[in-house]
């Protein structure tokens, strides 16, 4: 069981299953959108996830070298690393547009994570920055480089779609900041420490349902794909209810960010 247990956190450690929910999210934009399967696009978003992340997460670790680096963090290191590896094969797989996009989201990520600007912190420390730079980097990568990927034009869906997936991501990230409510810093203003708990979560209520709404008016409207989202939607104001600040780690780092993980599954399965 201990050994089960020292896998399972080392899998949410690693960043594989964040990776695997833009991954899913990258399938779900396929279908949406009636894009054959494209191998090189999705796994280099799943593997971008991977390196991204855990270069988040470890940079100031390793960096500033708080504390010694322990077996697992050295795992880490080697999965990221063999993960920059297969990104690099899988972005000469991508057209240029594409390319140059992805190095865009990139640098994004970098700037949320190192002090570019003298004397000031890095984006991930600015007030009430955060939230919105990690949702528009999962859009961009979940959403507008498999589209730019497979030329499909900008239309009124796909301003629909960036909207809807914002929405969601902005909402995922609404529950982790309720959990983390007592370990923030007071500084980063997160949304629950600027409009207090209830009213967070109501904010979350009330943006899923144009969440849902907007899938009226995709071209593609099917009755299918509306019941699905209305059980994610469904789905995810429950985990918005029932979060705060005492719940397990693993309330959000798995069950929360499942959440794209099952709406997939439900549109293969279903």
């Amino acid at each position: 069981m201990k050994l089960l247990k020292q896998i399972f956190n080392f899998y949410l450690n690693s960043s594989i299953h964040v990776a695997l929910s833009c991954y899913a999210l990258v399938r779900i934009t396929f279908h949406v959108f009636h894009i054959q399967y494209d191998a090189p696009m999705a796994l280099f978003v799943f593997f971008g996830t991977i390196v991204g992340y855990n270069f988040v997460k470890y940079d100031a670790l390793v960096r500033v070298k708080k504390n010694p680096i322990g077996t697992q963090l050295k795992i880490i290191a080697v999965l990221s690393f063999i993960s920059v590896i297969l990104v690099g094969y899988y972005f000469f797989h991508l057209k240029r547009i594409t390319q140059i996009v992805s190095v865009v989201i990139f640098l994004i990520t970098a700037l949320y994570t190192l002090p570019f600007f003298p004397n000031r912190r890095n984006a991930r420390n600015w007030a009430g920055v955060k939230i919105y730079i990690v949702a528009l980097c999962w859009v961009g990568a979940t959403l507008v480089l498999p589209l730019i990927n497979a030329e499909i034009p900008f239309t009124t869906d796909f301003l629909i779609k960036c909207i809807q997936r914002f929405v969601l991501v902005f909402v995922l990230i609404l529950v982790f900041e309720i959990i983390d409510l007592a370990n923030d810093d007071p500084h980063l203003q997160t949304v629950p420490q600027t409009i207090g708990v209830k009213k967070t979560k109501l904010l979350g209520f009330l943006l899923l349902i144009p969440f849902w709404f907007l899938e009226v008016f995709i071209s593609t409207f099917n009755y299918h794909d509306a019941i699905i989202n209305l059980i994610m939607v469904i789905m995810l104001m429950l985990f918005i209810f029932f979060a705060n600040s005492n719940r397990s780690k693993y309330y959000t780092s798995f069950w929360v960010e499942s959440v794209p993980i099952f709406w997939w599954l439900m549109i293969v399965f279903l």
